[in-house]
């Protein structure tokens, strides 16, 4: 698996991972249903892609299994996705601590994550400090959701299974 910086060919297949993640059926469909990652996200902001190369396939020969979305200027984990087909084998994992390296390098401390609420155990597992819950914002958000904080400089500290 290789970690490479998105580019705009990657905005549908990003999309579709999005809105096909099974952390988003029943009751937490109306989030994904018509969002996109275009390329103007994609060029705006520090987004990453993880994908496998396939021998002798097409579309660049190579799958998609996660991205993230680095936004430097609020210093916030906007988007992180894993394919579904491929969790719990390290890849968010990886992604996490590429992001690390990302806003390190940004000169960003820490690192803001409003968390999807099933995905509140994998962030945990994988150092991220809880500080607070955001507030449901009905119609757009009909849940609270946890929140928490990457400290950049504790590399040391991502454990557990992702």
């Amino acid at each position: 698996m290789v970690i490479r910086r998105a580019v705009e060919r990657d905005a549908g297949r990003l999309t579709r991972l999005v809105r096909s993640s099974k952390a988003y059926e029943g009751c937490y469909s109306s989030m994904v249903e018509g969002y996109r990652v275009g390329p103007d996200y994609i060029e705006a902001h520090r987004v990453f892609v993880a994908v496998e190369e396939i021998p002798g396939g097409e579309g660049g020969g190579e799958r998609v299994v996660g991205f993230y979305a680095l936004l430097v200027e609020a210093a916030e984990l906007d988007l992180m996705f894993v394919s579904d087909q491929v969790q719990g084998y390290g890849i968010g994992r990886r992604l996490v601590e590429h992001m690390r390296g990302e806003a390190r390098s940004a000169g960003i401390e820490r690192v803001r994550v409003v968390s999807h609420p099933p995905a509140e155990g994998f962030y945990r597992s994988v150092g991220a400090r809880p500080v607070g819950t955001v507030p449901a914002n009905p119609p757009a958000v009909m849940w609270d959701r946890p929140e928490f904080v990457f400290l950049v400089s504790d590399i040391g500290e991502v454990g557990g299974g992702g």
